[in-house]
């Protein structure tokens, strides 16, 4: 399917955030997860997933990252364990393309945490937020030579240089709400048409 390129809107794209307990990819836990599909162009909040995750205490969770997305330890004694959930993330992968702001963080935490789980990692077509917010400052600068300006890659900052509402941030499915809107933004600014415009 992906190979082909086919139209952008015949792809589903599940948005995915992840609160971690910092950014040491190789050791801090996953604490929550978000996702929101975007569907035959559209946010389809109604098969939204989200889920707070219990650790098995290998791997840390940071006290500056607690006061960031506010997950307390406590509140995590009666989630589900993180194999559990991964489950329910592959499951949405299998669906279609993985949709990530940051991919450099986000999928290096869920290469590691399937690794440590055993489960086969699908190797979803991942599109990137960030690499689209440079796309379009690179347009930009062909279109306006003058214009030097790397483009703000934080979510919030993007979302309201585009003209989007500023959400609460570090709450995995607000983020990935936010994350899902931005992209068809960008989709719209980029026009693009297929799978690879977007990549």
């Amino acid at each position: 399917m992906f190979f082909s390129s086919p139209p952008w809107e015949e792809v589903t794209y599940w948005s995915l955030d992840l609160e971690t307990g910092g950014l040491d990819t190789r050791h801090d836990a996953i604490v929550s997860v978000g996702m929101v599909p975007v569907r035959r162009g559209a946010l389809q909040l109604g098969d939204a997933f989200e889920s707070l995750i219990r650790h098995d205490g290998v791997s840390t969770v940071r006290p500056d990252a607690v006061a960031v997305h506010e997950v307390l330890p406590a509140e995590v004694n009666e989630a589900p364990k993180l194999s559990e959930v991964l489950v329910s993330v592959d499951a949405r992968l299998a669906e279609g393309a993985l949709l990530v702001h940051n991919a450099a963080i986000d999928v290096a935490f869920l290469q590691r945490a399937y690794a440590e789980n055993g489960l086969r990692w699908r190797k979803p077509v991942v599109i990137d937020t960030v690499q689209l917010l440079f796309k379009l400052a690179k347009r930009r600068r062909f279109l306006e030579p003058d214009s030097v300006e790397e483009p703000n890659i934080n979510l919030t900052a993007a979302r309201a240089e585009l003209g989007l509402p500023a959400y609460p941030a570090h709450n995995a499915l607000m983020d990935a709400v936010a994350t899902a809107e931005l992209f068809l933004v960008l989709r719209h600014k980029l026009a693009a048409r297929t799978l690879r415009n977007l990549r």
